[in-house]
């Protein structure tokens, strides 16, 4: 697997994995599927025991973002952060090849192809080796949507969000009472608790920052999308 190592936040469809290393944890970003979806290698820079959000699709490439040679992070758990199949069509595979414990909320768990291992609701803590990440329960897109917190010593936090929040806008829904849970939830649970610097890496597309979308999200609730 070839890797970006200059972090953008963008990755291309079949190109190189994005690298970038934080205080205690390194972040790697691998787009895959037909959807162009967004799968997150974090690895505890300590343990060198990693997490995977998301196993998309593409288990090929996914092996090859995890490696294979001696130095390479021992894969521990994978988190799917909502029950939509382009989330999970290579989860299966991954979780088999690699011997790992799977995580969803309860709420999401049904339609998954393997059972989790373990379900999380809103404010629980997942390891990562020596890191923790904390579930935000984000309401709307699908019941039991999920983030991952991620607060760096550094100071910045950093937030994978699935589909609940994109570069532009929340998630897609289906009724208007989806859409005031999930911006009701981005808002309070996120916007209103989490400063400017918050970096955000959704489930598809380009990153970007709390700061670049907190002056829209009045325009968001405006439009009803």
């Amino acid at each position: 697997m070839d890797f970006v190592e200059e972090y953008t936040g963008h990755v291309e469809p079949g190109g190189p994995a994005a690298l970038r290393t934080l205080g205690t944890l390194s972040v790697a970003k691998l787009s895959v599927g037909p959807m162009n979806n967004n799968a997150y290698l974090l690895t505890c820079l300590a343990t060198r025991e990693a997490l995977l959000v998301d196993a998309a699709n593409d288990p090929e490439r996914l092996s090859d973002l995890i490696g294979s040679g001696p130095d390479r992070p021992s894969l521990r758990t994978i988190v799917t952060t909502h029950q939509h199949p382009d989330h999970w069509q290579a989860l299966g595979a991954v979780a088999g090849a690699f011997g790992v414990d799977t995580i969803a909320h309860p709420d999401d768990a049904g339609p998954l192809p393997v059972p989790p291992d373990r379900t999380v609701v809103h404010g629980d803590k997942i390891q990562v080796g020596e890191v923790e990440l904390e579930v935000i329960h984000l309401r709307g897109h699908t019941p039991g949507s999920i983030a991952l917190l991620h607060r760096d010593p550094g100071g910045t936090p950093h937030l994978w969000t699935g589909d609940s929040l994109f570069p532009g806008g929340v998630g897609k829904t289906t009724l208007p009472e989806d859409f005031e849970a999930l911006i009701n939830d981005v808002e309070h649970r996120v916007f209103d608790t989490l400063p400017d610097s918050t970096w955000f890496y959704p489930g598809h597309g380009d990153d970007s920052t709390l700061g670049a979308e907190r002056p829209k999200l009045h325009t968001w609730r405006e439009r009803g999308w």
